[in-house]
């Protein structure tokens, strides 16, 4: 498999990892410049020469996945038979520099409602490496001609169609997603708070509209849905931060995307 295609392999299945690269090297060493190896939790792909100086790169790798934040790194190799390493001796008399680059699990938003704007949301979100869950039950708001504009994303964007249940999605999603609830529909939104409520593992959970909305929201979540008020608490209304003001679809947009950055922050414990 190629790294690439091993790197695609654990966005996939939401897996911190390595990826690992022989830097530079100097005189005689088992790979040249270039060479890449890949390391998931359990799994490596590829190889930068074997010996010590991957089972070294390995060890190092996973410990960076098991820290909050972890930040690229270069380990330096003297390949002679005067340097005993944690594996032994590799004496191909050269030296190598290797470079570590952690791949961390993206976050990951949902957006329940592609209208005016959900779309301008989405615009902003696709720059940012991230994976991203557009759900609306209007055929004509996630046609390929409307979603055009996402093209280039530096997200992943995944497109969910679906006609009568979008709250169905919700047990899609990955662990810790982050969801906003803007459909055109107002029943749509309230059976989408009820089944977030009830779904284990999202992250936030935000819904847009007026406090008078989010009033008769409340007292049916409470009463119809059985939920308590520490439960219900966990829906943010209104979205956004409250200090930038306007209902234009993209300053709203511009708002709920600051906001989620700083979910984002809080989420590696910055």
């Amino acid at each position: 498999m190629s790294w690439v295609a091993a790197v695609a392999r654990l966005r996939a299945r939401r897996e911190p990892g390595v990826l690992v690269t022989v830097a530079t090297v100097r005189g005689h060493a088992p790979r040249r410049a270039g060479a890449k190896l890949v390391v998931g939790r359990t799994e490596s792909w590829g190889s930068i020469g074997g010996g010590n100086i991957e089972a070294v790169a390995i060890d190092r790798a996973r410990e960076l996945m098991g820290e909050p934040d972890p930040a690229t790194e270069v380990l330096d190799f003297a390949l002679n038979d005067k340097v005993t390493n944690r594996h032994g001796v590799q004496c191909c008399g050269g030296t190598v520099t290797v470079l570590l680059e952690p791949l961390p699990v993206v976050p990951a938003v949902a957006i329940f409602g592609v209208g005016h704007v959900g779309y301008e949301l989405a615009r902003i979100l696709a720059r940012h490496n991230l994976d991203l869950h557009l759900i609306d039950t209007r055929p004509e708001q996630l046609t390929e001609e409307r979603l055009a504009v996402l093209a280039d994303a530096e997200a992943q964007v995944h497109v969910h169609r679906t006609l009568l249940l979008p709250e169905e999605v919700l047990a899609e999603l990955p662990p810790g997603a982050h969801v906003l609830i803007m459909t055109h529909d107002h029943a749509e939104d309230a059976a989408l708070c009820d089944t977030a409520l009830r779904t284990l593992g999202l992250g936030s959970i935000g819904l847009i509209g007026s406090s008078a909305k989010w009033a008769r929201f409340r007292k049916r979540l409470s009463t119809e849905g059985g939920h308590d008020e520490a439960t219900i608490d966990r829906i943010k209304t209104p979205i956004g931060l409250t200090e930038i003001t306007g209902k234009e679809p993209a300053v709203i947009a511009i708002s709920v995307a600051a906001d989620l950055l700083l979910a984002f922050q809080k989420d590696l414990g910055h």
